[in-house]
């Protein structure tokens, strides 16, 4: 299924029905009066999080969605139906705004939240609502209220307990297909993974989710390339698995750019759990290998992990340590 994180979508709610004029008329019955019934409420349109869903797609081929009218009252009381609700169905983390982009109208994180983001319109008052004693025969009854349309757009950030982040080439992708069954595209070339994919990874009978976020460059926080939209996918993740190609000249650099960009997007970002990994060992001399492990240990103050995805040397050590991490908000998350 193709991935998609952002859609426009068009929605309205149903209009309410109109109340009825209508007058009691019986054989043998005198003074009828006015029996005219109300008109139905109109359709609401709501928004609900459902398991198995981890793209907008679907949005991309349809965009509008109307609910339906309510019903006009009817005589002898009756009063219409109440229009067709519709639910529009989002996966977790799918984030609901108004068309300016800017305001936030709801956050969804948790499977089965449904919240109301169109009410119906109220249906009319029919004509036996207007009785009084000075007018027994009130030939009046109201409209029914409009629906309310509006513009929205979606924006989905990806759940995940552990964020792969890094310069293109990198080596995200490989370590995902190696730890999980997910298969991304993977290729000798930059910006190979042009959207997010989601894995599994399994250790010790244990599991949690790993989101592989496309290669970032500098500027990203800026809207460099599609900076913002996979930086925004980061966010959720409960820690960062900054992966480092070992067969760049000067490891060093390569993590300041991602960790620039990281904190100028928000603060958060910077402040969120690392765990840095040097990869393609496999790649390196001994003492090439030692060298750049310092350098980087130096800089960052943090232990820095050495593994090879492609023969997957220190990746199930490495798995450990992630899950020891990611495990307590796992076990809240859930």
């Amino acid at each position: 299924m193709k991935f998609l994180d952002q859609a426009k979508i068009y929605i309205k709610s149903g209009y309410g029905g109109t109340g009825c004029i209508s007058f009691r008329r019986e054989k043998f019955v005198e003074f009828g009066g006015p029996d005219g019934g109300d008109g139905g409420d109109g359709g609401s349109v709501y928004a609900e999080v459902v398991q198995g869903l981890n793209t907008l797609i679907d949005y991309r081929y349809a965009q509008h969605f109307k609910a339906e009218r309510g019903q006009g009252g009817q005589g002898r009381g009756k009063s219409g139906s109440k229009g067709a609700d519709i639910t529009l169905k989002v996966p977790q983390g799918t984030q609901i705004f108004y068309e300016n982009q800017k305001t936030l109208l709801a956050d969804l994180t948790t499977i089965g939240e449904k919240i109301l983001i169109a009410e119906g319109g109220k249906g009319g008052r029919g004509n036996i609502h207007f009785k009084t004693s000075s007018n027994q025969a009130p030939r009046r009854a109201d409209t029914g209220m409009p629906g309310e349309e509006l513009s929205l757009w979606l924006r989905l950030k990806l759940i995940a307990d552990a964020g792969l982040v890094g310069l293109p080439n990198a080596g995200k992708s490989t370590f995902l297909s190696v730890v999980s069954r997910a298969k991304p595209k993977i290729a000798d070339y930059p910006f190979t993974t042009l959207h997010p994919n989601l894995g599994i990874a399994y250790v010790d009978d244990q599991e949690f989710c790993i989101a592989d976020i496309p290669g970032l460059i500098e500027g990203a926080s800026e809207g460099v390339g599609l900076g913002h939209r996979f930086l925004g996918h980061v966010e959720r993740c409960n820690v960062l698995i900054h992966l480092i190609d070992g067969t760049e000249e000067d490891v060093v650099a390569s993590y300041k750019i991602i960790r620039i960009e990281l904190e100028k997007y928000a603060k958060e970002l910077g402040d969120k759990e690392e765990i840095i990994v040097l990869n393609k060992s496999d790649a390196l001399q001994d003492d090439d290998r030692a060298e750049k492990i310092a350098a980087l240990e130096k800089f960052s103050g943090k232990k820095v992990h050495v593994i090879s995805a492609v023969q997957k040397d220190g990746v199930p050590e490495l798995l450990r340590h992630v899950l020891g991490i990611a495990k307590p908000a796992i076990e809240t998350l859930w």
